[in-house]
């Protein structure tokens, strides 16, 4: 176990007001370390420490802050081995994951936005030419587009990625000049403060980063509604992201919302049916299903629901479960007791739905310590079912017939969700059409693969705003209008 950890607020270390709580490794039920429980007065010192390193952080030149980036990568990356097998205990990740998707992605996307930094933050627009009138004489009116940091920004991270998720919004907000407050998930906040200490080595300025975790309510809350807090980036639950929004709007304040997601695979009669397999499969193995873009719902096409379904039941008799830390293990635990006994109630609801189970569905074969849920398929769905409506956020897959492309079109829009669709067919022409008449942020066309400059964010529940790639440094940033008389 670790040693307890403190806060970190204004470049110092803190001991929290509210002592610790334990972080459990969910693939062995025993304990990581000791987390610590700020209290809310912290949580807004920490915004006020935030606002105080403002003005001077904003004014640094690209260059330095992106040489600050650029050598807090490096620190992290030279401690991967460490970081990885920190975020292995705290997720439950299998040693893949914790190692490539998991802190090699955040090292990634801190050296993405260290190039960031020095993107161009203007743009000339074309000058308009004036007749003379009541706003004055004529003349040629030039303007430049500018971006602007948003101020302080409160980072708010899930718990499947404690690498991945954070560098995500805290490397952008820097780079574009915004201080941050990070909130990391409760259960499993100690990677993020190896990513503050990296950060520290690497000379960001006191102030510049702040962390402070909790496993109450109150320290979320306080992170949302200090009053020194201008945007809030938040990744979670849609019933999270709509409380948080409320908030936001009573104080004006800018909001980066990834939320739930109930991916549809729409898989059509002509469609490479092993990538199809390869594709949905991914939804058991990356995380044990806990993410928001997997393509938990699909909608199979009547020609080839049986062989889909047949496909799937077969890929997930070759799916070991266990020990993440096993060679070999491909699914390993969902992040809590709670968390599983949710997932397995999703099943049962399934099965007393009507849905046939077709794998999985019960505890035999799986460890007896650590928070095991089987790879579970469910087929015969129907639209109404709510395993086809809710999001489970776990290793299910639940499948249900289409006829024609209307249909299918129809089945996949049907949903409070639109982060990230499917289309699986041989005709491009026809998977890119169905692509464009799809209710999603995003589509993969033969592919659950993501081009990493592409925006990243969903239409109706699935959040607000747009990041990755450049689109990253966008939504931390405000756009500022500058006219002037030629």
């Amino acid at each position: 176990m670790t040693a307890p950890e403190r806060l970190f607020i204004g470049g110092e270390w803190a001991a929290p007001d509210g002592g610790h709580y334990e972080v459990i490794d969910p693939a062995t039920e025993e304990v990581v370390g000791l987390a610590p429980e700020a209290s809310p007065e912290q949580v807004h010192q920490a915004a006020a420490a935030a606002r105080e390193a403002f003005p001077a952080w904003s004014g640094t030149s690209p260059q330095r802050r992106a040489a600050i980036l650029d050598r807090a990568a490096e620190v992290m990356q030279r401690d991967a081995a460490a970081h990885a097998e920190l975020a292995q205990a705290e997720s439950g990740a299998t040693t893949g994951t914790a190692r490539g998707m998991q802190v090699a992605v955040g090292v990634a996307r801190f050296r993405r936005y260290a190039k960031g930094a020095l993107e161009p933050v203007e743009q000339a627009l074309p000058p308009q030419i004036n007749e003379a009138g009541p706003m004055g004489r004529a003349g040629v009116l030039g303007a430049l587009a500018v971006r602007q940091p948003v101020g302080v920004v409160t980072c708010i991270t899930s718990y499947n990625n404690p690498w991945a998720n954070p560098a995500g919004k805290i490397a952008p907000a820097l780079a574009m000049g915004n201080t941050v407050v990070v909130k990391p998930a409760p259960q499993d906040p100690l990677s993020v403060y190896r990513m503050a200490a990296a950060l520290a080595e690497a000379g960001a300025p006191p102030g510049v980063v702040n962390v402070v975790s909790g496993a109450s309510p109150a320290v979320g809350e306080a992170a949302v509604d200090a009053p020194d807090v201008d945007m809030v980036s938040f990744t979670g639950s849609t019933a999270v992201g709509q409380r948080i929004a409320e908030v936001c709007g009573r104080g004006m304040k800018r909001q980066l919302m990834e939320l739930g997601g109930k991916g549809a695979a729409l898989v059509f009669d002509d469609a490479d049916l092993d990538s199809a397999v390869a594709g949905i499969g991914t939804t058991y193995s990356f995380y044990s299903g806990q993410i928001c873009t997997a393509p938990t719902r699909v909608i199979a096409q009547r020609g080839v629901y049986e062989a889909l379904v047949e496909g799937l039941t077969r890929y997930l008799g070759r799916l070991p479960v266990g020990d993440p830390r096993a060679p070999g293990t491909v699914v390993g635990p969902v992040i809590s007791a709670a968390h599983r006994d949710r997932v397995a109630s999703y099943v049962e609801l399934g099965r007393k739905e009507g849905a046939r189970v077709v794998a999985g569905g019960g505890r035999q074969s799986l460890p007896e310590r650590g928070f095991y849920v089987a790879p579970t398929l469910l087929a015969d769905c129907t639209p109404d079912m709510r395993v086809v409506r809710e999001e489970i956020f776990g290793p299910v897959v639940a499948v249900l017939p289409f006829d024609d492309e209307d249909e299918g079109i129809a089945l996949a829009n049907d949903s409070d969700y639109g982060l990230i669709d499917y289309v699986w067919s041989g005709d491009v022409a026809r998977a890119f059409r169905v692509a464009r008449r799809l209710r999603a942020g995003g589509v993969g066309v033969n592919t659950v693969g993501r081009n990493m400059e592409a925006p990243f964010g969903g239409f109706k529940k699935s959040g607000v705003g747009r990041d990755v790639g450049s689109y990253a440094l966008h939504a931390y940033s405000e756009l500022q209008a500058i006219v002037w008389a030629g």
